[in-house]
């Protein structure tokens, strides 16, 4: 594996002839080949051999022919943008929440946010992570926050806290290699809660319009009701992927 430039890396085969190109970074603990593109001859046995134990997102058709090599599904995700030029936020998506509730910037600890994120994404949603709660902490949500999974947090991101100062709704922007990118939105469970994600992500839509950004991406897994919601609001399929982990 060769570096192809400050970010994207190239892995080669054996007689060195670049066969795939990646983000490098880490997903639940692996090692992660993001964006991965072939670029040249069969990629599958070089990344058998030289990836054994990395998580690989690319199109279906890779990762369908990883599947068929013993690697195991991830994530099986839709890309969705929305154009903020062709389609500019509404002046009433930034409207202030009632019931107590309050939009604060995304600048809370992980450990704060984690109740509310790890709420959201329990036993049987489609993109809970099976870990412990410590290991969704530090694997996952730590690194988000951080800025080293999917690029720097931007300042449209925002949480939601109640009257007693707890984090009860969130959305994440990053920057992902020069995309924003929502890279999650989520809500405390429970009938006072219902519709704040929606809520929170039309706010953060127009936060991200008035810093002049002018498209948003996000990911969505399959089986994900939330992607209705993301198409009433604009998003649009752009691609679909599978994350896989390579045996």
């Amino acid at each position: 594996m060769t570096e192809n430039d400050e970010q994207r890396q190239t892995l080669t085969n054996a007689h060195g002839v670049p066969v795939l190109t990646y983000l490098r970074g880490v997903r639940e603990g692996h090692p992660w080949a993001d964006l991965a593109e072939v670029v040249g001859p069969d990629p599958v046995d070089t990344i058998v051999s030289d990836m054994s134990g990395w998580a690989v997102s690319g199109s279906v058709e890779l990762g369908e022919q990883l599947l068929r090599r013993g690697a195991r599904v991830m994530r099986h995700a839709h890309e969705m943008r929305k154009d903020l030029i062709a389609s500019p936020p509404p002046a009433d998506w930034s409207s202030r929440l009632g019931d107590g509730l309050c939009v604060v910037p995304c600048d809370r600890a992980a450990d704060a946010v984690f109740p509310a994120w790890r709420a959201a994404f329990a036993a049987g949603h489609p993109d809970h992570h099976q870990g412990s709660d410590e290991e969704a902490l530090n694997e996952r949500l730590a690194p988000l926050l951080a800025g080293s999974v999917l690029g720097p947090v931007l300042p449209c991101s925002a949480l939601v806290v109640d009257e007693t100062d707890h984090v009860v709704a969130g959305a994440i922007v990053t920057d992902r290699n020069g995309l924003p990118w929502i890279a999650d939105v989520f809500r405390q469970p429970g009938a006072r809660y219902a519709g704040l994600g929606a809520h929170l992500l039309r706010r953060v839509l127009s936060d991200a319009a008035a810093d002049g950004l002018t498209e948003v991406a996000l990911a969505v897994s399959d089986a994900n009701p939330a992607r209705r919601v993301y198409e009433k609001l604009g998003f649009e399929l752009t691609d679909t992927s599978l994350t896989v982990v390579v045996p």
